[in-house]
């Protein structure tokens, strides 16, 4: 587990290229900063948020954390699917692999508060980042959905047993398999979103309840998140499996399918794929 470092550690990480990562007095925002992909991760996104997640954990001023993405059309659109279309992976990581199961790892295990800031469509992966979120705040033009049956691909560990704790099974089901997206609204309705803003409330709003969270007792904060995880920490070992399975599905023509159709913009045809296998 990370000790914290001293309050004379840099408030911005300068080395980012994918994020932003900020310090702000009691609280730090992590920015998905790839606009031009929808905010959508590749690798070394994955990586930089990870170490942007340690940064946070490790910092003694940092009491919570905002996650949020650039612009106002976009938290996260997911894995970067053109990438994938164009390389058969998610591009080059700093040690060699795609480590998405790590990232949800540490949203989950970083002993603060995560509060995800939703500024627009929050789809696929980024659904599932939200999910894992303590706190979700919503712009009131936001999005949610999963697209994985639609693009080839999937993700059978907290994407969808930790969504279905979350929202109901029913829900998450109809998330899935329709891949059909849903309002802010309809998302505070089910449970995904805890409230939802303007566009231009949603940050003041977010930082409104991380100065809040910099006011309560570090330690009970702690704990409290540690208990929360705790009845669905089962699903670690379903998510390792699934990420596995998943790795192998990626390369199969079923997923190559999904991705070129994606980057070519028609309809995918998974005619010849029958899911028996």
């Amino acid at each position: 587990m990370p000790t914290s470092t001293s309050p004379t550690q840099q408030t911005a990480a300068t080395d980012f290229d994918d994020i932003l990562y900020v310090v702000e007095k009691t609280f730090a925002v992590i920015t998905i900063n790839r606009p031009d992909s929808f905010n959508s991760f590749r690798s070394q996104t994955v990586d930089e948020l990870i170490e942007a997640f340690t940064l946070a954990w490790g910092d003694n001023r940092v009491r919570s954390i905002i996650l949020t993405g650039s612009g106002q059309k976009s938290f996260c659109a997911g894995g970067d699917v053109k990438q994938k279309a164009r390389t058969g992976d998610y591009g080059p990581g700093r040690y060699g692999m795609f480590r998405i199961s790590e990232l949800h790892k540490v949203i989950r295990s970083v002993p603060k508060p995560v509060i995800s800031a939703v500024n627009g469509v929050a789809i696929g992966g980024g659904n599932v980042l939200t999910t894992l979120c303590d706190i979700t705040i919503a712009a009131s033009h936001a999005r949610f959905g999963q697209a994985g049956p639609k693009v080839g691909s999937f993700d059978a560990g907290y994407g969808s047993a930790f969504l279905a704790r979350v929202i109901g099974e029913k829900r998450a089901r109809e998330m899935w398999y329709f891949c059909e997206l849903i309002d802010a609204q309809k998302a505070e309705s089910w449970g995904l979103a805890n409230e939802v803003v303007d566009a231009d409330e949603l940050m003041p709003r977010a930082k409104e309840r991380a100065r809040a969270l910099g006011l309560k007792a570090p330690t009970a904060l702690r704990f409290l998140k540690q208990s929360f995880n705790a009845d669905s920490e089962m699903q670690t070992g379903f998510t390792n499996l699934a990420m596995s399975a998943l790795d192998l599905y990626a390369h199969s023509p079923e997923s190559h399918e999904g991705a070129a159709a994606f980057a070519e913009k028609r309809d995918p045809d998974f005619s010849r794929f029958d899911g028996a296998y």
